[in-house]
């Protein structure tokens, strides 16, 4: 497959107020294709000065005729036209969410035709935001009107880096809200592409303003800043913790979806194909970056042995390889910190438990942040990669004793399951993407 981007290094700016602007520092930093280790774009550094140009910018439009006036039919009419013009470039912004990310072009053909799928679903739901009359006194009426919460500062991850986006600025814009989005800074090409189009769709300026930027200054400073009435993260645990403690202080309401570590439990008796199918779906898709990971694997002893050897001979048919290859079912992690990160757990894990299949980096990429799928078993439910969020393509089985116990085994110990994610939906069909993955013929 050609690749209109693999010859241009594009350069991003900040969009705000409708307008493309320079960082306020007249920084910028490298965006990376992960399989190749090259840089592909520059993106504008944003700053606290920055953050604060698009939160005025958001604050004017909600605050004004600009936007509070423009009725909810219209909403609707704009993110239907912003659904269109995604399906309309679904082969280009696949192919450039493929490149930034190291998803397979199967996989991120899914992620851009959902993203499109949010913002009709929320374009159908923009009309239909009710209040309701409540039971009074015969002399009183009482009557609930629901109505937008002002400026949503919205922090996206580089796991689902459009979709994620998707789900945040959907609703947000369908409720009457204005926002401002900061993608992650490793992942954030297919937003900016998509902001290109936001004037020519309706989108009055000011509406929806995009800061690229650091977590520690950009994110922070969004957090922080008492012009945003309500903030929208998904990440990690601990970001989450300091994004609460943070927000306190504007009394910011605040959404979180956060990591996991979610087990996936099978028993004696059920459907065996499905069983080994969904365990290394559950673990292995999108190179296991995903929060909702099965990577818990619970089996029951009377199973067990027969388990661990179908899920390793099924394992050696995924092929990794370069994303944009249509045969290839796993592709690079994100970035060389996840790369590390991945690969110091790994040598974690031989340590605490025995290897299935895996556990290094394949021998024939000589670049790229690629790391096997790799099953650890006879995994002590205690065991450190039994208990931490890896965020990887690495599964941890664990064999337990009939049904009362698995309840206890399902929980991993208390102290390190702040913020899990056990059962977060991402619109998948689930035959396609077990294809996707190889796991099925």
């Amino acid at each position: 497959m050609s690749s209109s981007v693999k010859t241009v290094v594009r350069a991003y700016q900040n969009y705000i107020n409708g307008q493309w602007v320079k960082s306020s520092s007249g920084e910028m930093f490298p965006v990376y294709d992960p399989s190749t280790e090259e840089v592909i774009a520059h993106v504008a550094s944003g700053t606290a000065a920055d953050v604060d140009h698009a939160v005025k910018a958001a604050r004017a439009a909600f605050d004004t005729d600009r936007w509070p006036r423009t009725s909810a039919a219209e909403r609707g009419r704009i993110l239907y036209r912003l659904a269109e013009k995604i399906r309309a470039n679904a082969a280009r912004l696949a192919e450039l969410e493929c490149r930034n990310s190291g998803k397979p072009i199967v996989e991120a053909e899914y992620d851009i035709a959902d993203a499109a799928t949010c913002f009709e679903y929320y374009a159908g739901l923009a009309n239909k935001v009710l209040g309701h009359v409540n039971p009074v006194p015969a002399n009183a009426l009482s009557f609930t009107l629901r109505e937008p919460v002002g400026v949503a500062g919205q922090i996206i991850p580089w796991n689902y880096p459009l979709v994620m986006a998707s789900w945040k600025l959907a609703p947000a814009i369908a409720a009457g809200c204005t926002c401002v989005l900061k993608p992650a800074e490793q992942t954030p090409l297919t937003m900016m592409e998509v902001a290109n189009w936001f004037e020519e769709l309706g989108l009055p300026p000011g509406v929806v303003n995009v800061v690229n930027g650091l977590g520690e200054t950009a994110g922070a400073a969004l957090v922080a800043h008492p012009g945003v009435d309500k903030i929208a993260f998904t990440g990690s645990a601990a970001v989450g913790k300091m994004i609460v403690k943070s927000a306190a202080d504007t009394l910011k309401r605040v959404t979180l979806e956060l990591g996991g570590k979610s087990p996936n439990i099978f028993f004696d008796g059920a459907d065996w194909e499905a069983a080994v199918d969904g365990a290394l779906f559950g673990v292995f898709i999108n190179q296991g970056e995903v929060c909702s990971a099965g990577s818990r694997i619970l089996v029951e002893k009377k199973i067990y042995s027969k388990f661990v050897e179908a899920m390793t001979e099924k394992a050696k048919r995924i092929k990794l390889g370069a994303p944009l290859e249509r045969e290839t079912k796993m592709g690079p992690l994100v970035s060389k910190e996840q790369y590390d990160r991945v690969s110091s757990y790994l040598e974690v894990g031989k340590k605490e438990a025995k290897v299935a299949i895996g556990g290094g980096r394949p021998k024939q990429f000589g670049k790229g942040y690629y790391v096997e799928p790799t099953i650890f078993y006879d995994v002590d439910n205690n065991a450190r990669i039994a208990r931490e969020e890896i965020f990887g393509p690495v599964a941890s089985v664990i064999p337990f004793e009939g049904e009362p116990e698995a309840p206890r085994r399902e929980v991993a110990p208390r102290r390190h399951r702040l913020g899990q994610s056990h059962a977060t939906n991402l619109r998948r069909s689930a035959v396609g993407r077990l294809q996707a993955v190889g796991l099925r013929p």
